[in-house]
């Protein structure tokens, strides 16, 4: 499988937290998958940390680069082409950062991991059990 976390995933994984389950966390690890966390939520991470709504360890930015090298997760970038999406996609969720995710996973067919039951219903394939 060729998987994406959202952001709320790749926290609950590198925290061990009882949110994500025990077969989302199993697949996320398979070394058979790919899996990528992409700069959006690197960019959401940053600045939920800096409004003071996440609390981290350490400096964000270096955290979540070594949680990610750390869990083998690859990085996603940003392009243009994924930007396509993002008028074709209904009003169903306000959050600029899933939007984008939702519109990667689309733009690289990827599976988007996540719990979020909006994002759920849009036009994209997801993964959670």
């Amino acid at each position: 499988m060729k998987l994406l976390l959202d952001t709320s995933t790749f926290l609950w994984l590198i925290t061990a937290d009882s949110r994500l389950p025990d077969t989302t966390a199993d697949d996320i690890r398979s070394p058979d998958n790919d899996v990528w966390l992409s700069v959006i939520s690197v960019w959401e991470v940053l600045i939920k940390h800096q409004l003071g709504r996440l609390d981290l360890p350490e400096a964000p930015y270096f955290y979540v680069s070594k949680q990610r090298e750390r869990h083998r997760i690859d990085t996603l970038p940003l392009e243009e082409t994924a930007t396509v999406h993002l008028p074709k996609l209904p009003p169903i969720h306000r959050d600029p950062f899933d939007r984008m995710l939702i519109c990667q996973a689309i733009e690289h067919d990827l599976l988007l991991v996540t719990s979020d039951e909006k994002i759920q219903s849009y036009p994209v394939k997801t993964h959670w059990q």
